[in-house]
């Protein structure tokens, strides 16, 4: 069961107290116990602690953190959750097919699974942020989700995950690929991205182009990981190109 161990649930900018102790209560009812706050905006009252409801061991072990980035500067793979759709997002998956992808990571990686706020979701900013983006089908009559069912159905969606490999279609971890943290990623990104600046493949100012690029780079990495000493091979094309153009 340790896999569920690097599971985290991450939510941004939560405003109800009431949403929080739900979450808690929701990821505990599966099984999962790693609950995040990204500057929250209402304190642990004892409206949290009442919708928590015999999960007070998990709001007690939940972490706080100022901004996203040190929220999921350790870990390995970054997903967000949107019901929006469109170019600028890249690919959205449909829940259930990203849970069985996470499972398989989790065997080995922490994992953090981003929840928007209540009323904005994730802004544009925060879903570039992120390596993978998936969608609860909904009706169209009322598409927008409560954040702690959001919670529940993607905790959820992941203990399913867990039944369908079955015995013996398990991944052997030594067949999983290494996948270096976000922060390491992040960096080569940027790096890539100046690059291509100095090279005038991205025209001064076209920020959209840029974006697009780099949203492909970082669906090109998650799909199959990047390896430490890719990484560092990387780096090296990235340093000798910088050498050149110097």
């Amino acid at each position: 069961m340790k896999w569920k161990d690097n599971i985290y649930f991450v939510l941004v900018e939560p405003r109800e107290a009431g949403n929080i102790g739900s979450s808690a209560r929701a990821i505990k009812n599966m099984g999962f116990k790693n609950l995040c706050l990204v500057n929250p905006k209402s304190p642990i009252s004892d409206e949290a602690r009442w919708f928590a409801h015999n999960a007070l061991d998990v709001l007690q072990a939940m972490k706080v953190y100022d901004n996203l980035t040190d929220a999921i500067s350790d870990k390995s793979l970054i997903v967000g959750t949107t019901r929006r759709k469109g170019k600028k997002r890249g690919t959205v998956l449909p829940v259930e097919d990203v849970a069985v992808r996470l499972f398989d990571t989790a065997l080995d990686k922490k994992i953090a699974v981003l929840f928007g706020r209540e009323d904005r979701g994730l802004f544009n900013e925060e879903i570039e942020e992120c390596d993978l983006l998936l969608t609860i089908p909904t009706g169209k009559e009322q598409p927008s989700l409560n954040l702690a069912q959001a919670v529940m159905i993607v905790a959820y969606e992941l203990l399913k995950a867990d039944g369908k490999k079955g015995p013996g279609k398990r991944i052997n971890k030594k067949e999983l690929p290494y996948l270096v943290e976000h922060g390491e990623l992040t960096f080569l990104y940027s790096r890539i991205s100046k690059i291509l600046r100095l090279l005038g493949y991205i025209p001064r100012g076209d920020k959209d182009i840029e974006k697009k690029i780099m949203l492909n780079l970082k669906q090109l990495a998650v799909r199959k990981g990047l390896a430490e000493w890719e990484l560092q091979m990387l780096h090296g094309i990235c340093s000798q190109i910088e050498k050149k153009l110097r």
